[in-house]
């Protein structure tokens, strides 16, 4: 991670990547319920009728899992409602809903969600989000780094 230079696509990849992960991850189960019956074969009869059950997704590789994990730590850099914001988009949630969820109009939630991942990025990279700055200047920054300007 030390040559790797972060840019705020590169985050956001990732971030996707982790909600998509957490979303594949098996549902707890309550320990201490079990059943005693043996597993019964459906026959082809009964299964005549029904509804097909939908096909699941394959469960997350364990280094999709350790890397969805990192990006949890990454959380612990931004506000909370960015944390929510962005954990929303990276759920691929469309930009109407979670500007009428945050109860802000579609340019703020980009501009927001933009300067949240443009964090991530700085932070990943080594450095310290300045604070005299504007966020436009730290987005700049940001995305200068994926040019190479």
């Amino acid at each position: 991670m030390s040559d790797v230079r972060w840019t705020p696509e590169m985050v956001e990849e990732r971030l996707v990547e982790a909600a998509d992960v957490l979303k594949r991850l098996p549902s707890p189960r309550v320990q201490g319920f079990y059943s005693l019956w043996p597993a019964m074969a459906p026959s082809f009869d009964d299964l005549v009728g029904q509804t097909p059950r939908p096909m699941s997704r394959p469960r997350p590789q364990p280094d999709a899992i350790d890397r969805m994990e990192q990006t949890f730590d990454w959380f612990k850099w931004l506000e909370p409602e960015d944390v929510k914001l962005v954990w929303a988009r990276a759920e691929l949630s469309p930009w109407k809903m979670v500007c009428w969820r945050f109860g802000i109009a579609r340019a703020t939630a980009h501009r927001r969600c933009e300067y949240a991942l443009s964090v991530i990025a700085w932070r990943l990279n080594g450095r310290r989000v300045p604070n005299k700055r504007s966020r436009q200047f730290l987005i700049e920054r940001a995305r200068s780094v994926s040019t190479g300007f």
